[in-house]
């Protein structure tokens, strides 16, 4: 080869390798090896974190209902319901009591709701038992007797007790009437007003009122003599009075349902019984 051969470039125009670089295999696996645990060792804690959040989610699941169990007790159960533990223990949560109710004022239990999860029960100032079915239907579609099937009459419910809990915005304590929709016109509850409809329940939003003194709460209670007005004084003039309730009260939450004023100046206790106070 001459030596202009060895002066010209490569054919093909070849890349010149880069220069080996000293050998240090032994430092690269340490490196390596290094890395590797420092990442085995996050994995490790990070599946130590999620297994203990896991197994502590799955020891609460028991601890749960019990710690909610007070919030069971406050719920307002349907007509007939037997004693509450008597009632949890009865009930399947087959949820027939739930379709026969034509107000569909009784619901199942959710989780969040905690203790009895899938008991039925009513929340009186969304939808309250107005006995639209004119007897207990409900009672009779429980298959289990957790709704006394001694029962045959709405008089013979004992859900709760009707409480003047907040006197102070009750207006016809205040000698105030009252005009327009009870509870405005977005409210879904439903109301079976005879004078309108004898059989089928309507939303109260669609029912306005026009009254000199607020008497909705006695005007719109399904169980006769149950709440009255009484006056607050002697003076003929004074336009005040005050809701009186009476043992013949159910505790079937349409007062509470009905009352315009929010929150409502007049709520169900649920299974207090008439001489009861509340505590």
């Amino acid at each position: 080869m001459s030596e202009n051969d060895k002066d010209r470039p490569a054919q093909g125009g070849g890349k010149k390798k880069a220069p080996a670089r000293p050998y240090d295999g032994p430092r690269r696996t340490a490196r390596r090896k290094k890395l590797s645990r420092k990442q085995q060792a996050r994995r490790q804690f990070l599946l130590s974190v999620l297994a203990g959040a896991g197994l502590l989610g799955f020891s609460l699941t028991g601890y749960y209902p019990i710690a909610t169990y007070a919030r069971a007790e406050n719920r307002l159960r349907p007509p007939g319901a037997i004693d509450e533990h008597e009632f949890l223990a009865a009930c399947i949560k087959c949820g027939q009591c739930v379709q026969v109710c034509p107000v569909e004022a009784i619901i199942l239990a959710d989780f969040p709701d905690g203790f009895g999860n899938g008991t039925p029960h009513i929340v009186a100032r969304e939808q309250a038992c107005d006995f639209s079915c004119d007897a207990v239907q409900c009672v009779l579609a429980c298959p289990t007797g957790a709704l006394s099937h001694h029962i045959d009459k709405k008089e013979q419910v004992r859900m709760g007790l009707a409480v003047l809990k907040r006197p102070e915005l009750c207006l016809a304590r205040k000698g105030l009437g009252f005009k327009g929709l009870a509870r405005g016109e977005d409210f879904s509850g439903l109301h079976r007003y005879i004078e309108v409809d004898r059989w089928r329940p309507i939303r109260v939003a669609d029912h306005p009122y026009d009254l000199e003194i607020c008497d909705l709460c006695v005007r719109e209670c399904p169980i006769k003599g149950a709440i009255r007005l009484e006056p607050l004084g002697d003076d003929p003039n004074d336009k005040r009075k005050t809701p009186v309730v009476t043992d013949k009260c159910v505790g079937c939450g349409m007062c509470e349902m009905i009352c315009p004023t929010e929150p409502p100046a007049i709520v169900v206790v649920p299974r207090l019984k008439y001489g009861e106070t509340t505590s």
